[in-house]
């Protein structure tokens, strides 16, 4: 891989900014009335909605003992003084352990977005993205595709906005899905192809994003790969890369894909919940490992900071620690000890 940074003139060094406490999506809680005529203020509905929008609880519908507790204080605080108004801006210039998860799923696309577009314009080459939730880990009915892709058409317009670079090309898994997307998407500003195209990349191209790349297409990702290392370089972003499961097995394919093709990558946006906390990196921070607030339902907070990945037994010790601080008995660390079971073996099989 070259070492050199690429020619990205049309590229510049974007900074993350804080993404707000809620995304204005259709799946928020509040509907538009409520930030308007009856009085309560829309300030004060975005910062009390941070105590249950947070990462992998993407919920329909906000908690009833939050929504109580956001229309009293409202309602209370008609006739605000100055000592409580000077009080409600510094709690919200606290900085919470929390504060940089994303608040909804799509929030944290274009989230990854920006940490990818400032690895890139940094002269980074190889990229990953890969977004660790349950509802994005399966394919097999036509809504979660159609989600997964409209996911990836907020990742790649955003990467697009934030980059300022017009020749991005978007390659998906197969011909179909390739051709079915450039017709729906006629208004899309990048390119279009497949990973099984005889010329999937062209020498205009300036960034190449693989939308969920599978196992099953590896010589073809690491043809590609190989392609875009070459004069000119090009960076290369894998979003949600299915390269490596316990589906595939864990035997002599996967240690080598694993230590000789998948070490190239940096790891630029990571986001996995787990039954009681959840791992979380932005480019360009360090990896941070939360566990729930216990005072306070959907709010997270921060165990440990960590340079490299945790793998299973990193999340072992670090949940036991918060356990032992807990005092709380074993109930806590049990919880999310079967996930560790589960996924310790395989996680030291193709780590070797």
């Amino acid at each position: 891989m070259a070492s050199s940074s690429p020619n990205l003139g049309c590229c510049y060094c974007p900074s993350i900014p804080k993404l707000p406490s809620t995304v204005p999506f259709s799946w928020s809680p509040f509907p538009s009335s409520f930030c308007g005529s009856n009085g309560i203020s829309q300030h004060r509905a975005v910062f009390n909605s941070r105590a249950w929008a947070k990462f992998d609880k993407f919920q329909d519908e906000a908690p009833q003992e939050i929504l109580e507790e956001v229309f009293t204080s409202s309602s209370s605080s008609s006739s605000p003084s100055p000592e409580s108004d000077q009080q409600m801006v510094q709690g919200e210039e606290k900085e919470e352990d929390d504060s940089c998860l994303p608040s909804d799923l799509e929030g944290a696309v274009q989230q990854s977005s920006q940490a990818s577009a400032t690895f890139v314009s940094s002269g980074g080459m190889r990229a990953i993205v890969e977004l660790l939730i349950p509802q994005l880990q399966s394919l097999d009915d036509e809504g979660a595709q159609a989600e997964l892709w409209q996911l990836s058409r907020i990742f790649l317009d955003t990467l697009m906005e934030e980059t300022g670079c017009q020749r991005v090309k978007a390659i998906f898994p197969d011909a179909g899905a390739a051709a079915l997307l450039k017709y729906r998407w006629q208004d899309a500003a990048f390119g279009f192809s497949s990973l099984s195209d005889r010329k999937p990349v062209s020498t205009e191209d300036e960034i190449v994003v693989m939308v969920v790349p599978d196992y099953q297409m590896l010589e073809y990702v690491e043809r590609i790969t190989s392609e875009l290392s070459d004069d000119p370089p090009r960076p290369l972003i894998m979003w949600n890369p299915r390269l490596v499961s316990e589906d595939v097995g864990v035997g002599f394919n996967v240690r080598k894909l694993r230590r000789y093709f998948l070490s190239t990558f940096t790891v630029v946006y990571s986001m996995r919940p787990l039954p009681s906390g959840a791992v979380f990196r932005c480019y360009p921070g360090l990896w941070k490992v939360f566990y729930d607030d216990q005072e306070r339902p959907n709010r997270y907070l921060l165990a440990k900071e960590l340079i490299s990945r945790p793998d299973a037994e990193d999340l072992e010790i670090i949940f036991g620690d918060v356990n032992d601080k807990l005092e709380k008995g074993p109930s806590f660390f049990d919880r999310a000890a079967g996930v560790f079971s589960s996924i310790n073996r395989f996680m030291k099989v193709i780590s070797r």
